[in-house]
């Protein structure tokens, strides 16, 4: 079947199929109610897919991912350029139309680009507000090196705002790409983006370096507990355990009750699970593998809390400093 034949639905519907299970659960959370039962539908009835159909959709993707990165390396001109070497010009035109609706839809195209070392001297000036809304549409990396160089006073005020941003105007992102790139975005007036959140802050200060962090949770746990609490929360879930080095998941397998870590290990990443495993004894390990298989199935609450639980226990050991979640940036340890 050629390529032309494929509608976008179809074609989402095969790349699910091909990413498998795991990675195509992860990619539907992002999609909205309606877009999950269309897709739902469309790979229900999906009969058959040849491997010529699942083929061309691969290098699709794959294609289209080589294009963002480019143009976020260095813009649309610089990715075209380096597509028509590599694809010709009428593929390069291709993906290229295709992406172009989206992209104009993004702002801080070229704050993104730009080194967050040369930001920093404009957005010091600038209103906590200002600096949290720019920070939103940054990687989490360059955004935790933004708020890792702000003064401590304006460190927990900015991540405070990104916590609580919901969507911006598109006027007000108007104003502040006026200065800070000179291009205005051409997004339509009844359009708002997205901006900050609550994953947005626990992103960045999950990038932080450790006294940044520090000083941020302490100013918000006194200004605003409960918003506090919220982002410890999340700042770290139980698939994370793959961060802590060997030494740390052996401190936390001896502060955790062995039922909770049979139950928080129900239908979890298997890499999560070889990572507990390769840090047991080989007894130790048969028998938590054994305590799983004879619990049989878990409500979906009971394995949450079990997890949120063994959170809790990690969250104390990194506070005692027994522990060190690899966050980036400082991290590094010296010996």
């Amino acid at each position: 079947m050629a390529q032309t034949e494929l509608t976008g639905l179809r074609k989402a519907a095969i790349l699910m199929i091909a990413l498998g299970t795991e990675h195509s659960a992860r990619v539907i959370q992002h999609l909205s109610e309606g877009e999950i039962e269309q897709l739902t539908l469309e790979m229900a009835n999906m009969r058959k897919v040849s491997a010529e159909e699942r083929d061309t959709v691969l290098e699709e993707f794959h294609q289209m991912c080589i294009a963002n990165d480019y143009i976020a390396q260095g813009g649309i001109e610089y990715a075209r350029e380096v597509l028509e070497r590599a694809l010709g010009e009428q593929r390069a035109f291709e993906i290229i139309s295709r992406l172009s609706s989206s992209l104009k839809m993004r702002p801080f195209d070229i704050v993104r680009r730009t080194d967050p070392k040369q930001l920093l001297s404009f957005i010091q000036g600038e209103h906590p507000q200002t600096i949290a809304l720019i920070m939103t549409h940054l990687l989490p990396d360059k955004a935790a090196v933004l708020l890792s160089n702000l003064s401590q006073e304006k460190q927990a005020d900015v991540a405070r705002r990104i916590a609580l941003m919901g969507r911006t105007s598109p006027d007000v992102l108007k104003e502040i790409e006026k200065v800070l790139e000179r291009k205005i975005s051409s997004l339509a007036p009844t359009d708002y983006a997205s901006s900050g959140g609550m994953q947005s802050v626990v992103d960045v200060l999950n990038r932080a370096d450790p006294s940044t962090l520090k000083n941020i949770m302490d100013t918000l746990e006194m200004d605003d507990p409960e918003l506090a609490e919220q982002i410890k929360r999340q700042m770290f879930v139980f698939e994370d355990i793959v961060l802590l080095d060997d030494r740390g998941v052996q401190l936390v397998l001896r502060e955790v009750d062995t039922k909770d870590l049979a139950t928080a290990l129900k239908g979890t990443d298997p890499a999560v699970l070889q990572k507990v495993q390769v840090n047991m004894s080989t007894r130790a390990g048969q028998m938590l593998k054994e305590d799983m298989e004879f619990m049989g199935p878990v409500r979906l609450r009971d394995v949450e809390e079990a997890q949120q639980r063994i959170v809790k226990v990690i969250r104390k050991l990194e506070e005692s400093g027994a522990i060190v979640i690899s966050r980036g940036g400082g991290d590094e340890l010296i010996y």
